[in-house]
């Protein structure tokens, strides 16, 4: 670090981080900190990368940790930060534009220390670090200083919600626009809106994004932590006292940069020409610097090698999402509900006129369309699809909205996507793709629009050609799959059980079904059927081998049959309604259940099934019958003209009336042991420029290396 140029491997010997990490303390107003922070390396451009960058500076930091209390170095280096923060807001006169530079800088190292104290100490530890005096000397912090720690969370969510990013325009009246504005006409010709435009995204965006992901690592204390943290210093600071009062204006940011999506600046990218007067070498220096750590900010983290090329698309995008569900799911406090989470339940649309509630002071207004958008497009990683399911749930504004859209396909292609491809994707992310398809299917509005969209070419769904097809019977067909999966496969009874609660959902309004969906509701019923004949043959041969021998315990069969007949019930159920209340509409499900008839003789009479068989049958033979009259040898179109005309005659009476069919998700008790290891691992294995030792990780198991 300094003035010259650094490589990784040159970092333990830096004259400057030795200062910073040794016995000496260091005021807040020594010229050091100039340079220090005047400083270009080679950057790290993957996360094998990052991995040696920690493990190079890792004597400096562990020297720090040693010596800190003594010297509060890091309390200077802080200080130095915010007091480079405050002239970047309000120094409107100021000349030196180095400031800007040594901002950034010295966040990055704060960023860098911070992220091994915290995965080295407790927070009661970490709180001393940060409340060093020296009781004589220009560096103490004494009783008239305010929290350090405070100060600096206040200082990162500030720079996040009131720098302008991409859009200066809005920010015309802000006192650092004007500044900035003063400062490029006295140096550029040419239009300043549009020019400065470039410049502002340009300094900020590096800046801002070192915010957002120091409030990652300043709460990353959990991933150290088998336990969910319900007591948290960091917590208390942020759902209390200095910080509350930015909570809607954070929420509404970091949702702002998801939605735009806004691309890190290119590598090299320059702001500030170099200069020749006024300390024209130290301002080349900064330029240089912004050149050495712009590819930092491209990085993919250490997560997969799709997440990687995500999170470059929109380094800054990614890593705000990631803020955004980490601070949704901190844990309420015995007094305080969580108020990033009441705000993300509670915002309403820009068009939206109707009054806030007086009950919610952290309500705010955001452009819904915008929002819809960036949802629909952002699917393939799992925490927009968390983010999507967290605004269905808890926000009945988005909600209401989403499904009134006319342009739903959008947004359900993506989802059906990711359950279509379950083998590529981790089991949450399947899980949460199914959540919202539950919470969707919950609406009758919604189960009656899905067939009235017309799909062409679905070119992703391979078993079959589907040149054009509803995007309900679509649906149904990939809902059907991920249970045949799940079957063969995983075996999990929870997938099972959202996957049929949605298709019992829709069963009501199931209209004009491709015939391939059709099919394949028989097919999977047909499956079910072997399944429970496999079983039910084993546990016969297991209880007449058991009788030689009271050695070997029994296997379960009672509880496999159990689920099994279960499964069996519900599909029986789903097919019931569809008949019962839509028949005339499918004449494809019709004719699928008499091409299958004989799978449903052995459960004419089984005790769990009789009740619920009683219409099935009735239907079955009511067209048999007419088919019969008609004569053998029938087309499929003549059979479909039959059944069709049949539909109109069928008595309705005579079909027995069984309770509607209707599930709703809700929430397990303390979901935060699901969506706390959930997030943090989405953390874990997305976040950019950020890496984290697995060996330390106590939170969630590492599945990979």
């Amino acid at each position: 670090m300094g003035a010259n140029s650094s490589s990784i491997s040159e970092l333990p010997e830096n004259e400057y981080l030795q200062k910073l990490s040794g016995s000496e303390p260091i005021s807040e107003n020594d010229p050091f900190w100039n340079q220090l922070l005047s400083f270009s390396f080679t950057t790290p451009t993957n996360s094998a990368d990052l991995k040696l960058l920690e493990e190079a500076t890792i004597s400096v930091c562990k020297s720090l940790v040693e010596k800190n209390p003594r010297t509060g170095n890091l309390g200077s280096l802080i200080k130095v930060f915010l007091s480079r923060t405050k002239e970047l807001k309000i120094s409107a006169e100021c000349q030196n534009h180095l400031f800007i530079w040594q901002a950034h800088n010295a966040l990055f190292i704060i960023c860098c220390l911070l992220k091994v104290f915290i995965s080295r100490m407790s927070e009661e530890e970490l709180q001393l670090h940060f409340t060093y005096e020296e009781k004589a000397g220009p560096s103490s912090y004494g009783a008239e200083c305010e929290d350090l720690i405070e100060e600096l969370l206040c200082c990162l969510i500030q720079l996040i919600v009131e720098i302008p990013l991409l859009y200066p325009c809005q920010h015309t009246d802000s006192n650092w626009w004007k500044w900035l504005c003063s400062w490029y006409r006295g140096r550029y010709s040419g239009g300043v809106t549009s020019a400065l435009g470039y410049a502002v995204r340009d300094i900020t965006y590096s800046i801002s994004l070192e915010a957002v992901t120091t409030l990652i690592v300043f709460l990353s204390c959990q991933l150290f932590h088998k336990e969910i943290l319900r007591e948290s210093i960091i917590h208390r600071y942020l759902m209390h006292g200095r910080c509350l009062p930015y909570t809607s204006r954070l929420v509404k940011t970091l949702l702002y940069n998801f939605i735009r999506q806004e691309r890190s600046p290119p590598p090299g990218t320059h702001v500030f020409q170099q200069q020749t007067d006024g300390g024209g070498l130290l301002y080349g220096i900064a330029s240089g610097v912004a050149t050495g750590l712009w590819t930092v900010f491209t990085l993919g983290g250490v997560g997969s090698k799709a997440s990687a090329q995500l999170e470059q698309c929109s380094p800054l995008a990614s890593q705000s999402l990631l803020l955004l569900l980490v601070l949704a799911n901190l844990t309420d406090t015995p007094d305080t509900p969580n108020p990033y989470r009441q705000a993300i339940m509670s915002f309403k649309n820009t068009q939206d006129n109707t009054a806030f509630s007086s009950s919610n002071p952290h309500a705010f207004q955001i452009n819904f369309n915008s929002l819809y958008t960036a949802l629909c497009d952002q699917q393939k990683s799992d925490q927009a699809t968390l983010l999507l399911y967290m605004l269905l749930h808890q926000n009945s504004n988005v909600r209401t909205y989403v499904l009134a859209r006319t342009d739903i396909e959008n947004l359900v292609l993506p989802i059906l996507e990711i359950l279509y491809h379950v083998e590529e994707r981790n089991s949450h992310h399947v899980y949460m793709a199914l959540i919202i398809l539950l919470i969707l299917t919950e609406d009758d509005g919604f189960n009656r629009s899905i067939h009235e969209v017309i799909l062409k070419n679905i070119t992703w769904y391979a078993e079959r050609v589907l040149t054009e097809i509803s995007l309900g019977s679509l649906l149904i067909l990939v809902v059907i799959r991920t249970i045949q999966y799940n079957m063969t496969r995983t075996r999990d009874k929870y997938l099972h059980t959202n996957c049929l609660a949605a298709l019992a959902n829709m069963s009501a309004q199931f209209r004009s079904l491709h015939q391939y969906a059709a099919q394949r509701i028989i097919s999977l019923f047909s499956l079910l059927s072997k399944k429970h004949n496999k079983v039910l043959e084993q546990a016969t041969q297991s209880l007449r081998g058991s009788l030689g021998s009271n050695d070997s315990p029994l296997p379960d069969y009672a509880q496999d049959l159990n689920v099994i007949e279960e499964v069996i019930r519900m599909m029986l159920e789903i097919i019931n309604s569809c008949l019962t209340n839509s028949l005339h509409h499918n004449p494809n499900l019709v004719y699928a259940l008499l091409y299958k008839r004989d799978l449903f003789e052995q459960f004419r009479t089984h005790p769990s099934f009789q009740d619920i068989m009683q219409n099935i049958d009735l239907v079955i033979s009511f067209f048999s019958s007419r088919l019969e009259q008609a004569g053998a040898e029938l087309s499929v179109e003549r059979v479909l003209e039959i059944i069709k005309q049949g539909a109109v005659a069928l008595p309705k009476d005579r079909l027995r009336k069984f309770p509607e069919l209707k599930f709703k998700y809700v929430e397990e008790e303390q979901p935060e042991e699901f969506f706390i290891p959930y997030v943090w691992s989405l953390v874990y294995n997305s976040a950019v420029a950020l890496y984290w030792n697995p060996r330390d990780i106590q939170l969630f198991t590492m599945d990979s290396g």
